[in-house]
């Protein structure tokens, strides 16, 4: 009966005067197996103790009334019956065949509990929490002789907790949940006077602010249920299980599991998926995690799939609560709460599915609640889990398509759902989990300058902001940790080379021949990848084209003297899509192509100084893509990049100059990069910033209409052949390069209205040079020049 930090004195257990029995009993049955397992011994045989037992019931009146005002010492024991489901192949788990007696078999009716006893007696055990002594509860609950009430009601809920963590003993980890979670918050002192103090701040009644908070704890706290864990799993297993083969990182559970046994962990997966949590979920219930608390959005709290994800732990949170002081308290004190009682959490920390393909920029409203917590000194440390998940192939793909072109997101409810699973029922290959390097919260946010302990004015300007700043930067290295454990999968790097080739179709032998030295760039470096070594391989690269034709992804002609293969017409986004979940991996490759390009522009003697500014600028304007180290490092690993395609570097440039021979390795190389990865980003960054440079510099820019504006004008400009891709019409692509835009001083009028106008025509001006420049690295590139192939 004491919480998992304290420790029950030896001294305890020795030679209690008197055992009270706490039983948590709902029915006669139960009572009466309670009642002989006492008269049989059970408590000398459990505890070795001879002294005289009281049972009571686990209720807060009968506690308060007979025990909280004793003035001995008794051992205090909770017991109570715990009913198993039959055993299938070892494991003992409810399914809906246990369903048929209409009773759940881990709380079987009243009849049913009689039949088991005769018809399968190792269907229930006698169970024990930890024990505690009255003096020792008294301890862990100061204040209670002024409160006997709050008093019994902690008591109840230290003899559930007990029992609970006993069961899972039995039964194992996948199924701990949290019991009495509104009333135990709702007793704490801490959190009764931050409601006193948001009632003084407010003007409101003290009892209208708690109503307000019960309301929102109510709202808030999932119902965790064994029985619709176990069903909902089985039921939505199949929704995943018949269109991807899991391919999950056992080594890195192993590591999650040893650090599970001292700190919560918080799992921040990569979302590309409304399939993503149930891939996640089953493979943490196969391997006896307990269930995770999974922060969703209200979109999904549609009937029947809202109350069931609750019952499973899924916690809906308002999506905009703006000055609800209220409610702001009610989330920090459950994230508090869940985190104290080492409960497992999981949200995706981009704020919803990428359109892209790629990592979208974290959102930090949630990390900000943990950040709270463990200033608070309410928790010690929480370990954060960067997870990958990535699929060769998503069936939902052409929607994310449709909403980047202007399209409109489909409502989700239940005629939503019966589509979406209906969609699932295809192969899709691969679905790849992968745990990044777990990250200490507390010493991660140290490290980065926050002070981590409460502020006698938090509200001043400059602790705001190196407390915002510090969670920014966490968020940044959670992202990373998932980009560093992200396979290239076969789709990621077959669409690599074919969106490099403009408006050409490859026959398998120059697709093969165009892969080669990119696959051995990848081997070389030892990057995560798939089974991508297959594409070596003819008939394997064939089944993959294959599969992206049925997606309608690449398009095939057979009329001629062999297949010849494209990327669709109307599929470049899709098959960005797969290319995007890879194209981290390439984007310094990239910028090196360009910067060295930019060099051989330059005057003899001045290149390398050139090259690396035009480097570093690049990092800049695409920091609203990618997730760049500091200036030091990008430097170390651009450099790394160079050695790779030319070793002697360092003797080539001690002269301080850049020659045309540069160029040749890198073609030699067998591949470029910058057209492939780059080209989409420049050239959507292109439309906003002509599009900026035609507006009036002296009229407020409306973000929304601005985007809307570049969807249409992009779309002509792709027509008129302006933009080399339709990947460049998308509405995440140009909401990117609005914030970029700002990010450089170019949405906010400004006084001098004339400067304003030739920053925004250099800044076009700009792209369009490096736009020059891709161009030109795309003719660099092998598989553009038809008599390599």
């Amino acid at each position: 009966m004491l919480d998992h930090d304290s420790r029950l004195p030896e001294a305890a257990l020795t030679a209690p005067h008197s055992v009270v029995a706490l039983v948590d009993a709902a029915s006669p049955v139960e009572r009466e197996l309670v009642g002989h397992w006492l008269a049989e011994g059970g408590i000398t045989q459990e505890f070795g103790t001879t002294a005289p037992v009281t049972q009571l019931d686990l209720d807060p009146a009968a506690v308060t009334d007979r025990l909280v005002g004793r003035s001995d010492d008794p051992l205090v024991v909770p017991v109570r019956v715990l009913w198993l489901p039959p055993e299938r192949d070892g494991v003992r788990r409810t399914t809906f065949s246990d369903l048929v007696t209409l009773s759940n078999p881990r709380k079987p009716n009243r009849l049913l509990q009689r039949r088991l006893l005769s018809k399968a007696p190792d269907r229930h055990l006698v169970l024990t929490g930890a024990p505690a002594r009255l003096s020792q509860l008294r301890a862990n609950n100061p204040g209670s002789a002024a409160a006997p009430d709050t008093f019994g009601r902690a008591i109840v809920r230290a003899g559930i907790v007990a029992l609970e963590r006993a069961e899972r003993a039995v039964i194992g980890d996948r199924y701990k949940v949290p019991r009495l979670v509104v009333e135990e918050i709702l007793d704490s002192p801490e959190f009764l006077r931050r409601l006193e103090a948001i009632a003084a701040e407010t003007g409101l009644a003290g009892r209208e602010v708690y109503r307000r908070a019960e309301k929102g704890l109510r709202e808030l706290v999932a119902a965790q249920s064994r029985l619709v864990s176990d069903l909902f799993t089985q039921a939505m297993r199949p929704v995943h299980a018949s269109t991807w083969k899991v391919d999950s990182d056992d080594s890195g559970l192993d590591r999650l599991r040893t650090l599970n046994r001292r700190y919560p962990l918080v799992f921040l997966p990569s979302h590309r998926s409304y399939v993503d949590a149930f891939v996640l979920g089953d493979i943490l219930a196969r391997n006896d995690f307990p269930p995770n608390h999974v922060v969703g959005g209200a979109n999904l709290k549609f009937w029947p799939i809202g109350p069931i994800a609750r019952r499973t732990g899924t916690v809906f949170i308002r999506r905009s609560f703006g000055d609800d002081e209220v409610y702001k308290a009610v989330v920090e004190e459950y994230f508090a709460y869940l985190l104290t009682k080492r409960f497992n959490l999981e949200w995706y920390f981009e704020g919803g599915r990428t359109r892209t393909g790629k990592l979208r920029p974290p959102r930090y409203g949630l990390l900000n609640y943990l950040a709270a917590a463990l200033r608070s000194k309410r928790i010690d440390d929480v370990m954060l889990v960067p997870v990958s998940i990535t699929y060769e192939r998503l069936n939902e793909i052409g929607a994310i398509a449709d909403e980047q072109t202007g399209g409109s997101k489909q409502a989700e409810g239940i005629a939503w759902l019966a589509r979406y699973v209906r969609n699932q029922q295809h192969s899709a290959g691969h679905v790849y989990v992968r745990f990044g390097t777990p990250l200490s919260a507390r010493e991660r946010l140290a490290v980065h300058g926050d002070p981590l302990t409460p502020h006698p004015n938090p509200d001043t300007d400059h602790v705001v902001d190196v407390e915002h700043r510090a969670v920014q930067r966490l968020a940044f290295e959670v992202a990373v940790g998932i980009n560093d454990v992200t396979p290239i999968t076969v789709n990621a790097l077959t669409t690599l080379v074919l969106l490099g080739v403009h408006e050409r179709a490859l026959t398998r032998d120059e697709l093969r021949t165009a892969i080669a030295p990119v696959l051995g760039y990848i081997e070389y470096r030892d990057l995560p990848r798939g089974e991508i070594t297959t594409l070596r391989e003819d008939h394997r690269l064939a089944v993959v084209l294959e599969q992206l034709a049925i997606a309608k992804v690449v398009t095939v002609y057979r009329g001629g003297l062999e297949p010849v293969y494209a990327i669709n017409a109307g599929a470049h986004l899709e098959a960005a899509f797969y290319r995007n979940s890879a194209v981290h991996w390439f984007v310094n490759r990239a910028i090196l192509e360009l910067a060295v390009l930019s060099a051989v522009e330059a005057p003899e003697g001045d290149q390398l100084r050139v090259g690396w500014e035009a480097a570093y600028r690049l990092r800049d304007l695409l920091k609203f893509e990618f997730f760049f180290p500091e200036r030091a490092e990008f430097t170390s690993q651009l450099t790394a990049e160079m050695l790779l395609v030319d070793p002697d570097w360092h003797q080539r440039t001690a002269a301080g100059t850049v020659g045309t021979e540069i160029l040749a390795k890198l073609a030699e190389s067998g591949f470029m990069m910058a057209h492939r990865v780059l080209r989409s980003f420049v050239d959507a960054q292109l439309v906003v910033a002509e599009r900026l440079a035609a507006r009036d510099p002296a009229l407020e820019v409306d973000r929304k209409e601005l985007v809307d504006e570049c969807l249409h004008v992009g779309k002509q400009m792709l027509l008129q052949q302006r933009l080399h891709s339709p990947e460049s019409v998308s509405s995440e692509l140009f909401g990117s390069a609005v914030k970029l835009a700002d990010n450089h001083g170019l949405l906010t009028p400004a006084e001098d209205a004339a400067d304003l106008a030739a920053r925004r025509v250099r800044f076009a001006g700009e792209l369009r040079a490096i736009g020059a420049r891709i161009s030109r690295a795309a003719t660099l590139d092998p598989s553009n020049r038809l008599e390599t192939l």
